[in-house]
């Protein structure tokens, strides 16, 4: 099996893996965020990180060849379509390479399953495949997508840079939705701590959420027309002190350490309804950040039982942590 995970943390994916599935499993590392794993089914792997026990690893597929080039189309496709239950309509490819490029890999696939009456998309089909180019080989995997954790290539997520972005922080929370397709409550209430300059407000609103923005700094000018937009230039700890409201969704992606952040939670857990949904993101740093986002996430869970935990695509060193209020 084949997994990604970022460079800057892959050390701390295999540590992982090992704590989980034991010291002695054979891991190598095929890319600079590509690994090989033996030993571990799919479904077990994949449910241990949708349940945040793995953290950094970000994609997953099964290899099912190697190559030092792509074999012609007939032979390309046979492998592929040998892997699945049964004949497919369409599937989703994904390929993508340690640097820039990845698309000649992709056509490639494309006309060699196209040529055998299968659609192929870049994502939301039942079944993913993935093809890696690296230096020394060109790798091709199959899995189902509710096992892939990401509908992305190698779990790379590329969003819009349009001008109505406020800040890149929109980014993660968009991604975290998005991955762990997160429903937020129709016409609920949320409130964004550290909100300024607004990205993560700006997101709760096309989610149709109406928002307390808690930040002493400004938001963005293109927010405050808003009237479902209540920025409240005070700090998490004097709002919590005489605030009245009580949210469906609170969210969370201020700079401080994990503790100090999943502490803050708690807080906020007292203003939020039953089953309130916490969305936080747990800063890494310092030499231990593995150690670190485990601590954060025991805290949570004195008021919150996590139903994710991940470092994504758009979250360089940090963990995105998702939990619903236990009581």
């Amino acid at each position: 099996m084949l997994f990604s995970a970022a460079a800057d943390s892959y050390g701390l994916a295999v540590r992982e893996l090992r704590g989980e599935f034991g010291r002695d499993l054979r891991i190598e590392r095929v890319g600079a965020e590509l690994g090989r794993v033996d030993g571990v089914p799919v479904r077990e792997l994949a449910a241990a990180c949708d349940a945040g026990r793995i953290m950094f690893v970000r994609h997953l597929t099964v290899e099912i060849a190697s190559f030092e080039e792509l074999p012609p189309e007939y032979e390309l496709a046979e492998l592929v379509l040998a892997e699945l239950p049964e004949y497919p309509k369409a599937l989703a490819v994904q390929a993508w390479t340690d640097g820039p490029g990845g698309g000649s890999y992709y056509h490639r696939i494309e006309e060699a399953l196209a040529a055998r009456g299968v659609a192929v998309t870049r994502s939301g089909q039942e079944y993913v495949v993935s093809c890696f180019g690296g230096r020394k080989a060109i790798l091709l995997g199959v899995n189902r997508l509710a096992d892939s954790l990401s509908d992305w290539p190698g779990g790379r997520m590329r969003l819009a840079r349009g001008e109505e972005r406020v800040s890149r922080s929109e980014f993660k929370l968009e991604e975290a939705i998005a991955t762990f397709g997160l429903e937020l409550p129709r016409g609920g209430k949320a409130v964004d701590l550290g909100a300024s300059p607004g990205g993560w407000t700006r997101i709760l609103r096309q989610h149709g959420q109406e928002v307390w923005s808690v930040d002493p700094g400004s938001l963005d000018p293109r927010l405050r027309g808003d009237r479902r937009i209540h920025h409240e230039a005070t700090t998490a700890g004097r709002f919590f002190a005489t605030n009245r409201v009580r949210f469906d969704v609170v969210v969370n992606d201020m700079r401080m350490d994990q503790v100090t952040s999943a502490r803050m939670m708690l807080d906020a857990a007292a203003h939020l309804r039953r089953d309130g949904l916490a969305i936080v993101t747990l800063k890494g740093g310092g030499k231990n950040p593995l150690d670190g986002a485990r601590r954060g996430i025991q805290v949570l869970g004195e008021r919150y039982d996590v139903l994710h935990a991940r470092q994504l695509h758009h979250n360089r060193n940090e963990i995105t942590v998702v939990a619903r209020k236990h009581d």
